[in-house]
């Protein structure tokens, strides 16, 4: 029988499923540098969770604090974003809470490790 996902990764990657459509939509001239930025955090942030899951014990707590410094970048981009009127308010609460939600998992897991 499968083992089930963790929910952590779930969310993760619904998050990045919105993500990656809506930064088609920021500015061409940022999109080397912003989106790109943005898009990288994002990805090394799921990267340091699957590291994190094949990992044990102070191992495993270094990819979280890690995966915990990605979320916390992705976090400024958005806000960024919003700022700069790339995300509209209701974009921008709808991947607040996504984000919010990862990070409260994130905290979780840093907890029981």
């Amino acid at each position: 029988m499968p083992q089930k996902e963790m929910v952590i990764f779930t969310k993760t990657f619904d998050f990045l499923q919105w993500l990656l459509p809506m930064s088609n939509h920021f500015p061409r001239n940022f999109r080397h540098t912003f989106t790109q930025r943005l898009l990288n955090s994002s990805f090394d942030f799921i990267e340091k969770l699957e590291e994190a899951n094949s990992r044990r014990g102070a191992e495993r707590q270094q990819r979280l604090l890690l995966a915990d410094e990605y979320l916390r970048k992705v976090k400024f981009y958005l806000r960024f974003a919003a700022k700069m009127g790339w995300l509209n308010s209701g974009q921008y609460q709808h991947v607040s809470k996504m984000v919010d939600e990862i990070g409260r998992l994130l905290g979780g897991w840093q907890k029981a490790t």
